[in-house]
């Protein structure tokens, strides 16, 4: 086993150059989500390459894609890819590190196709995790299925096996009022501003209630045409989130509430958007395909950081994590203490410290899945533990 995982890192090694090309592609392309065109097919084209069968639109989601290969039957492990950029900062939380560490993995694997257990690998696309939902559509979709276990990665500042996840939900408000010259007839109009303000306020004053594990935020959409008409509009979107999926919903009542009061307060009337397909849930904890993955990253030499109990984001992976085993260990991609959805993490996604992590994470995905789909027995403590695990 030793010597055809050696096979696996020498193939990877072999394409570093061009793995890191590819990453390098997608961060100066950046593509929001559900319009990653052309990173959808740049790894496409690098898995056919590699000797996978691409399907392109998978579940009826243009950008997403399930690669393939098989040797005759036996169960199915998935690696997950993201490839979607954030608006304005391009590549702050460094999905094409995401990405490539996946193809790469998956490249990884097909070097030794000829000697791979019985069984099937799928290196899975997922759009639009930075708020579309991807995974969600993919799992409504029937592409997880047939998967026994899925894994990914993501970008951090440091090297870490498992992070909770927070789940979260978002909540639009859209304020009508009544436009009028804000300074010949100011008393004519309904300030529809106000009221987008006032909820933000309210929500401010909301947080001194909130549990630690929770967080809400957000932002004013849209606040007016021109500061000579009393806005007879305005919208602002907030996130929701909390480890405890039904402290979550509770508190997203408690936001709604903080506009519901603000609108009587301006005069105007509320119009409440809520978004419940792309409700994220939190990570489920999978210790024994932790424990897999961390015995090959050790190989590498990594020093594992301590789980983060300050620093947690959403991601839909935590929607796969509820309805299959899943992993997301967090990759060291930029120095200690650059904060993700910075300038300064999109910057580092894109360094040679980030073409290491990109290759040690794809080595050990590549590895972790070669020993599940050899050990049987493996494969079925990481699927009983998924099935005790509340």
């Amino acid at each position: 086993m030793s010597t055809l995982k050696d096979t696996i890192a020498a193939a990877l090694d072999r394409l570093g150059d061009d793995l890191e090309t590819l990453s390098h592609q997608i961060h100066a392309n950046p593509e929001l989500g559900y319009q990653e065109v052309k990173a959808a097919a740049w790894l496409t084209e690098f898995l056919e390459r590699q000797g996978f069968k691409v399907e392109r639109g998978v579940a009826g989601v243009e950008t997403a894609f399930r690669a393939t290969i098989e040797n005759g039957a036996g169960p199915t492990v998935a690696i997950m890819c993201e490839y979607d950029a954030l608006p304005q900062i391009g590549h702050a939380c460094g999905h094409n590190i995401i990405a490539t560490a996946g193809v790469g993995a998956g490249a990884g694997l097909a070097a030794v196709r000829d000697r791979l257990p019985q069984g099937r690998v799928q290196v899975i696309g997922t759009p639009a995790e930075e708020g579309g939902g991807g995974k969600v559509r993919l799992i409504a979709g029937g592409v997880f299925k047939d998967v026994d276990a899925a894994m990914m990665v993501h970008g951090f500042d440091r090297w870490i096996g498992h992070s909770d996840l927070l789940g979260i939900v978002r909540v639009g408000f859209e304020f009508t009022g009544k436009a009028a010259h804000a300074s010949a007839d100011p008393w004519e109009g309904v300030n529809a501003l106000d009221a987008a303000i006032q909820t933000y306020n309210n929500v401010s004053m909301l947080r001194q209630q909130m549990r630690p594990d929770a967080r809400v935020h957000g932002i004013i959409t849209h606040g007016g045409a021109a500061p000579n008409i009393i806005p007879e509009f305005a919208a602002a979107t907030f996130a929701v989130r909390s480890i405890n999926i039904a402290y979550m919903w509770e508190l997203e009542k408690r936001v709604i509430a903080c506009a519901e009061g603000a609108a009587r307060a301006a005069g105007c009337t509320l119009k409440v958007v809520e978004h419940r397909d792309t409700v994220y849930e939190p990570m489920k904890r999978a210790r024994t395909l932790l424990d897999a993955f961390r015995a090959n990253l050790k190989t590498f030499g990594v020093t594992e950081s301590p789980e983060p109990t300050d620093r947690m984001g959403s991601s839909d992976v935590g929607n796969v994590s509820q309805v299959i085993p899943a992993i997301q260990p967090m990759v060291k991609i930029a120095p200690d203490g650059t904060p993700i959805h910075s300038r300064a993490f999109e910057a580092a996604a894109k360094s040679p410290l980030a073409r290491e992590g990109m290759l040690i994470s794809a080595k050990t995905m590549a590895m972790t899945v070669y020993d599940l789909l050899a050990d049987p027995a493996l494969l079925e403590r990481a699927k009983a533990e998924f099935k005790s695990v509340k």
